[in-house]
């Protein structure tokens, strides 16, 4: 079962997941292999389905699929010499060579010299079908075919097909390199942590753990007979509310033997209050820190010493975040929803490129065909993962994953086309939930522009995909498809007078109503002229009477605009106020919502209840993105870091250094008032560009003077270089 009980995990290394989904190289190493996209479907549902609300089961309200029962791994052979293989599966299964079967349920066989085809057919419901095959030449890897019987002819996606019609694919992967730790044992890594602070309670104990934590308590020296009580709390008002806090547990004690107990679910919290019945004692209280070992690449410092603060705090909180898969917040809700994890990507690339959890995600999210609604019943929340798709093949190269997930894309997006209006438009249908923000007064209603403009992101990366699989004629498909859509943008939503796109039309008229959430993505887009992006600078993102953004996810996206505009030294500021409002409150990972007008409490509640925000959520931790990509100024300019650029903007900072990852190596940054030094990536040749009231020197490499005060310097592959200049 994936709902680990921490004794079973104490003793247990981490095992964490590689997911390669990938058939870039077939290493000779053996793996377990599934069928691609099953493991993450299956592992999505047990992680999803562990939520509860004061102890009552709390499940996902959208579909979930599951993993095939059924599933037929092949591959091709020729062998010098007989070989001798072990076999091991997770399910029942039947084992042939040139589809002769062995008998009962073989561990070993021996495979003839020649030419002969190994296969296994596996069923199994409980877990995932999977197999571990090992012998000196013949290992199981990416290179396996497989298919879950679906008889469908192949068609020009980069499907193989054998002569009956069966559709093969290649098979899913990860890290799952020992015979003995099958993808079913999957689990993170724990380690024991102590409270910072213990205080009796007329009833209990209350514990403080000095900051925003996930794990399973621990009650040692457990022992009678009765019933402890756990409340948990990201605030100490939560834990000491007994009748209110969003999380709860009750162990039943029946022993006279001292032993350690724990609830067989993790939770999140800074607080805890342990409250033991008459009969009942217990000697200490502490946790099993629960987490994902990824590895932090990227590094942040600079002269400000509360933005060192804000950075460190992102971190915490996006560390918190990436588990299993990129998570909305650890307390609430626990789920995998799309525009969330999409911004913890863009994250991620900035911190750990940790492109496995990334995979995963995508995976789960996307789940099966047919497609029968939005991802997470969420309009945006569908365009959102195309448009991590196409941020994840500029940031990693990663064309094999696209080769494997673009048969899933084409079905989800045929879904979308489908649901057009007679304008060709998206509007909003039964069952479909148009998010976009939680803005008081927000209207969904009509045509709405911010729809529009996904969309026609959405059929870009269609378009970049379909080209990367040799798919030419839905190539042009998609580019025709989106091409319209923009022009539609701009013919049925830009005002003139208003410097800006409507918010939305209704009965084919477009309303007067501005907002920012469409003007601000088309900036970063690059969907606009410079004329376009300075009426929107102006008379939205700098405009007061424009309605104002209060959630951190839809901030990361507004500073984003205004970075991408060069306005970083008033991003610096809105840092500082928002982010730094919340660390004055004493947050210790960043919130799900901030409204500086709240007071005391106030900033506790959300949806109606008086704990109900999350005060750890992946979308607060956007300044790791921001100072990453807008700051030190690095990002990818071709696939995988093959070129890229370096646009150092201080903005207002006294000096600021760094390391932003890339697939294999990263980028080192220093940037002062006099002087830039950087180190390239091994991935690819980088252009540092900057401006100096001075002519700057090097004596490493040639600068280019561009004119007006801007000059160029190219950064060969892991090539250290230092620039003497003038920040003005």
């Amino acid at each position: 079962m994936l709902t680990t009980i921490p004794k079973m995990i104490q003793k247990v290394a981490s095992l964490w997941l590689m997911i390669l989904c990938s058939t870039a190289s077939f290493a000779q190493q053996a793996t377990w292999i599934w069928y691609p996209g099953d493991f993450e479907i299956w592992l999505g549902n047990a992680m999803q389905n562990r939520r509860t609300e004061r102890s009552s089961f709390l499940p996902p309200f959208w579909k979930l699929d599951s993993h095939y029962n059924l599933i037929d791994f092949h591959k091709d052979f020729n062998l010098s010499a007989p070989e001798t293989v072990k076999i091991f599966v997770e399910g029942q299964y039947n084992v042939k060579i040139d589809g002769k079967a062995f008998e009962g349920y073989p561990t070993s066989i021996t495979v003839p010299a020649g030419k002969h085809k190994v296969s296994l057919k596996v069923f199994c419901q409980d877990r995932v079908p999977a197999i571990f095959v090992q012998g000196k030449t013949i290992v199981s890897d990416a290179s396996w075919l497989v298919t879950y019987e679906d008889k469908e002819w192949i068609d020009e996606t980069g499907k193989a097909s054998d002569q009956s019609g069966t559709t093969w694919l290649n098979a899913g992967t990860g890290n799952f390199n020992d015979p003995k730790m099958p993808p079913s044992k999957f689990k993170l890594a724990t380690k024991e942590q102590f409270a910072t602070k213990v205080s009796k309670q007329k009833q209990g104990l209350l514990l403080d753990f000095g900051k925003e934590t996930f794990g399973f308590v621990q009650l040692k020296g457990v022992k009678g007979k009765g019933i402890i009580s756990i409340f948990y709390g990201e605030s100490s008002e939560e834990a000491l509310d007994t009748a209110r806090c969003e999380t709860l547990d009750r162990l039943e004690v029946n022993q006279s033997v001292k032993k350690t107990r724990s609830p067989t679910l993790t939770k999140a919290f800074r607080y805890v209050y342990v409250v033991p019945s008459k009969g009942v004692s217990l000697d200490s209280v502490s946790m099993l820190y629960e987490y994902a070992p990824v590895k932090e690449r990227g590094t942040f410092r600079c002269s400000d010493a509360q933005i060192n603060q804000i950075y460190d705090i992102a971190k915490y909180t996006l560390h918190l975040n990436t588990r299993e898969f990129f998570i909305d917040g650890i307390k609430r809700d626990r789920w995998i929803w799309s525009g969330d994890a999409y911004q913890s990507y863009l994250m991620n690339y900035y911190l750990f490129f940790d492109s496995p959890t990334v995979n995963r995600t995508l995976w789960a999210l996307r789940g099966k065909d047919p497609v029968t609604s939005h991802i997470n019943t969420i309009m945006d929340y569908t365009f959102y993962w195309f448009l991590g798709i196409y941020d994840y093949y500029q940031y990693t190269g990663d064309k094999a994953f696209i080769q494997q997930l673009y048969p899933r894309m084409q079905s989800l997006m045929d879904y979308c086309l489908a649901r057009r209006n007679k304008n060709g438009l998206m509007e909003g249908l039964a069952g479909d939930w148009i998010f976009i923000d939680w803005a008081e007064g927000l209207s969904k209603k009509g045509e709405v522009s911010f729809e529009q403009l996904l969309l026609a992101r959405g059929l870009e990366t269609m378009t970049l995909c379909a080209n990367l699989v040799g798919d030419q004629g839905n190539a042009n498909r998609y580019q025709k498809l989106a091409a319209e859509v923009k022009t539609k943008l701009f013919d049925y939503y830009w005002n003139a007078e208003k410097h800006a796109f409507v918010h939305s039309r209704v009965a084919e008229k477009p309303t007067d109503n501005v907002t920012r959430y469409t003007n601000m993505f088309a900036i970063f887009f690059q969907y606009l002229d410079k004329s376009q992006q300075e009426g929107i600078k102006q008379h939205v993102l700098l405009n007061p009477a424009i309605q104002k953004i209060t959630t951190p996810y839809m901030r990361f996206y507004e500073l984003e605009a205004l970075c991408a505009l060069g306005e970083q030294s008033y991003v610096l500021k809105e840092m500082k106020d928002y982010w730094g409002g919340m660390l004055a409150l004493g947050a210790t990972s960043f919130w799900e919502e901030y409204n500086p007008s709240k007071k005391g409490t106030e900033h506790l509640a959300m949806y109606g209840r008086p704990y109900g925000k999350s005060l750890c959520h992946a979308w607060g931790a956007s300044p790791i993105y921001l100072l990453g990509k807008y700051y030190l100024g690095v990002k990818p300019q071709t696939a995988g870091y093959a070129t890229y650029s370096i646009t150092p903007a201080l903005g207002g900072l006294n000096w600021m250094e760094g390391t932003v990852p890339t697939p294999t190596s990263e980028v080192k940054m220093y940037c002062s008032t006099t002087k830039i030094q950087v180190t390239g990536t091994q991935d690819g040749v980088g252009t540092l560009s900057f401006k100096s009231t001075i002519a700057p020197s090097c004596a490493e490499g040639t600068i280019k003077d561009l004119g007006g005060q801007n000059y160029s310097l190219t950064v060969e592959k892991g090539k250290a270089y230092t620039i003497s200049y003038k920040h003005d």
